[in-house]
């Protein structure tokens, strides 16, 4: 029997129940909606709709519910169109029809709010330590390397000198700023709509706070009509998880090149390598290129949702269903795909030497540049003084040291004995060392700071 038909003379047609019915994706709702069903049941047990020792009863035919489900023994059957019938049939099987009452007041739609809000909640939760796992392969990485020179680009041609150590830890405060949105967006989830009804509330004495305490809610929604049609914590979690995984393809991509043999900068560790299947010598950053593929996907869930949102009247309307497959695919996604990462990103091996020997003294024009600024000179004029030394080195195909005293001191007076001093990478990076800069000591500052947050966060 249905929750619904008494007032229709003929069944449902059985496509659009295959159409209509969500049980096949709803089901992971399980747990969350007996666990909201508990919580309802003591709410109106107060409100004196239920005796104590009815309540006692529907409490334990949820829980027996709950442990058929969590078995495995659980029979679901073709009448039950959602996680939120099949759990009611099932209750009403095993207590009888006292378990009917537990729907009083209750409408599927802020009993299906409020389970998806749960779920989201603690996915958000698994995520953030997925993170914190990545953050810490970074940062452990990061500390080895905080000296070790590479080559850093900026429309990946070849710009300054930095430190791999930087590079990674780039990363690390790249993916800090998604856990901070999916913080925030756990926030505004944290709203509890149960005791909206359909929509115009619930006309018997539930205490919502109450009921909101009992189920880890930070707030009660305060308006039935938004309650049940507010989608809003579904979007702003799927942004969050769109760029997360699109800053997990931007680490990708360039794993993806400095371990192209051409730059030879970096190794995957075999564990994490695949090959071809014709070309033995291939091998290939694959787990690094589904997730610069699955960064797609994820927009995409999200571009989603805000379509079918976008055109939706007030109150609760059926689209809203299809709010759920796309949220439960991008926590999926991740959870597959960044123990896989933090992996690759801590097993990486740096080729110290060939990332030293790929600096180029052309990248050491901005502190020819800089010399100048020392001692006077408009850092303008400057600019353009080094462009003529790079320009002069570049016609007779040496490097900006090979160049002699007397052709700096040709281009400029301010130019002095000590001008082949510019040329040393180690020194180029250490003078980076204001906060935020590429020096061996500041990201050292980084790596501890790091360590704090991510200390403090996982207490």
């Amino acid at each position: 029997m249905t929750l619904w038909g008494g007032r229709f003379s003929e069944p449902t047609d059985a496509d659009l129940r295959r159409l209509n019915d969500s049980l096949p994706f709803d089901k992971r709702f399980a747990d969350q909606d007996i666990r909201g069903s508990v919580a309802y049941t003591r709410a109106i047990q107060l409100a004196g709709i239920i005796t104590p020792l009815e309540a006692e009863k529907i409490v334990d035919g949820l829980y027996r519910v709950q442990s058929e489900i969590a078995s495995g023994n659980f029979e679901f059957q073709p009448s039950d169109e959602d996680i939120h019938t099949a759990v009611e049939r099932r209750l009403i099987e095993i207590i009888g029809e006292l378990g009917g009452k537990l729907h009083t007041g209750r409408s599927r739609n802020d009993q299906v709010a409020t389970d998806f809000r749960l779920w989201a909640m603690e996915a958000v939760d698994e995520i953030i330590t997925l993170i914190y796992g990545l953050q810490t392969a970074l940062v452990n990485q990061a500390d080895e390397h905080a000296a070790t020179l590479m080559t850093g680009f900026t429309h990946l041609q070849p710009a300054q000198p930095i430190t791999a150590g930087h590079w990674l830890m780039s990363y690390f405060w790249m993916i800090g700023r998604d856990v901070e949105r999916l913080v925030d967006a756990k926030r505004r989830a944290s709203v509890l709509p149960l005791g909206a009804g359909a929509l115009s509330g619930n006309p018997f004495a539930i205490d919502r706070h109450d009921l909101a305490q009992q189920l880890g809610f930070d707030a009660i929604s305060l308006n039935s009509l938004d309650a049940v049609s507010d989608r809003d914590f579904v979007a702003e979690i799927l942004f969050a998880l769109a760029l997360l995984g699109v800053h997990l393809s931007r680490f990708a991509e360039d794993v993806i090149i400095y371990s192209n043999p051409s730059f030879g900068y970096i190794r995957l560790n075999d564990r994490y390598s695949t090959g071809s299947s014709l070309m033995p010598q291939k091998r290939n950053a694959d787990p690094m290129e589904l997730a610069r593929g699955k960064a797609g996907r994820m927009i995409g869930n999200l571009t989603g949702l805000m379509a079918t949102l976008k055109g939706l009247p007030s109150s609760y309307n059926k689209d809203m269903q299809e709010d759920k497959e796309a949220l439960f695919d991008s926590v999926d996604t991740l959870k597959v795909l960044l123990p896989v990462v933090a992996a690759v990103a801590g097993t990486l091996h740096f080729n110290v030497e060939k990332m030293r020997e790929s600096l180029d003294e052309m990248m050491l024009a901005t502190d020819l540049a800089d010399y100048l600024v020392k001692r006077g000179m408009p850092f303008r004029q400057a600019h353009h003084i080094a462009g003529e030394a790079v320009s002069l080195a570049e016609q007779r195909g040496v490097t900006l040291s090979q160049l002699s005293y007397e052709d700096y001191k040709g281009l400029h007076p301010l130019f002095e004995s000590d001008i082949h001093t510019v040329f040393d990478f180690d020194q180029a990076v250490a003078r980076r060392k204001g906060e935020g800069g590429t020096a061996p000591e500041s990201v050292k500052k980084q790596v501890q700071r790091a360590r704090l947050m991510l200390d403090r966060a996982q207490k």
